[in-house]
């Protein structure tokens, strides 16, 4: 079953162009998106993971206040989380639980800067749990690992709700294009404020389990309010980082699918990159987009 989105149309959707065999998105041209519909940011610094890979938790807060000051367009990181969620309402947070996870510092970090600006702390609760604790929740604040996934090719932003399902095998394999639907459900739609993707070592092959040929100190978090755009950007990422390392084409397979669904048939946002604003903050080295 498969919602009547083939791999064929996936290749043949328009939305994505002649780059869709490959990696399903078309390349955007050089310099700034031309009317862009959506903005991405990436933020990176190249002191945040030390040679063992563990987070410096001061930099890594700096990161995180720049990310949220651009993405809502704030002078500052307090007034930013204020536009976020209000002090009466409940935020979920949903990191990627387990197998390459969401990095637990980030997710302290993300905890702490809500309550520095007034939402209680018992308000704020990890939502990444088949229990439905996400249905009680005014904002979800997804919170996933950058990496690639065997069956659905990306595992990173639309896969982040799939525990929302209540069915998680419903949308694996051909039925991955279907992952957007989850975003739709009445206990979800529209509570979704910003994405914000762990971005410091992520997984370009193999996922979710863990194959340390394919980790790499990417060093950086992604961040946007459409939800469609960051993962075109995320997969991007993620394919110019194989082809990196083959020294040619090295396609994700299985081809992902529902990016282009999320787009076209369930209107998420846009996941076309010549539309898409790229905004790069720090390094800039090996930024892959």
């Amino acid at each position: 079953m498969n919602d009547g989105f083939t791999r064929r149309d996936f290749i043949r959707g328009t939305a994505c162009g002649a780059m869709a065999a490959a990696i399903g998105l078309r390349q955007a041209g050089a310099g700034e998106a031309a009317d862009p519909k959506a903005t991405v940011f990436i933020i990176r610094n190249a002191d945040v993971l030390d040679d063992k890979h563990k987070a410096d938790v001061k930099v890594l807060g700096t990161m995180l206040d720049r990310a949220i000051a651009a993405v809502t367009g704030q002078n500052d990181a307090a007034a930013a989380w204020k536009t976020v969620a209000k002090p009466d309402q409940r935020v979920g947070l949903v990191p990627t639980p387990h197998l390459n996870p969401t990095h637990k510092e980030l997710t302290k970090l993300v905890r702490e800067r809500l309550v520095q600006v007034g939402i209680p702390d018992d308000k704020i609760i990890n939502a990444q749990s088949r229990k439905m604790l996400h249905a009680g929740c005014d904002v979800l604040l997804p919170l996933p690992n950058l990496k690639c996934h065997w069956i659905t090719g990306i595992g990173t932003v639309l896969k982040n709700y799939i525990q929302f399902s209540g069915k998680p095998a419903a949308y694996h394999h051909a039925a991955s294009a279907k992952l957007g639907e989850i975003w739709n459900r009445p206990d979800v739609k529209g509570k979704t404020k910003l994405v914000l993707v762990d971005a410091l070592r992520p997984l370009c092959d193999k996922g979710p389990q863990v194959d340390p040929r394919y980790l790499w100190h990417y060093n950086g978090l992604i961040v946007g309010t459409d939800p469609v755009a960051v993962e075109a950007v995320c997969l991007k990422i993620l394919q110019a980082k194989r082809d990196q390392i083959k020294g040619e084409p090295w396609p994700i397979s299985p081809p992902p699918t529902c990016i282009e669904a999320a787009a076209a048939k369930y209107k998420l946002g846009c996941c076309d990159l010549a539309r898409i604003a790229i905004k790069k903050i720090g390094t800039q080295e090996g930024a892959l987009v």
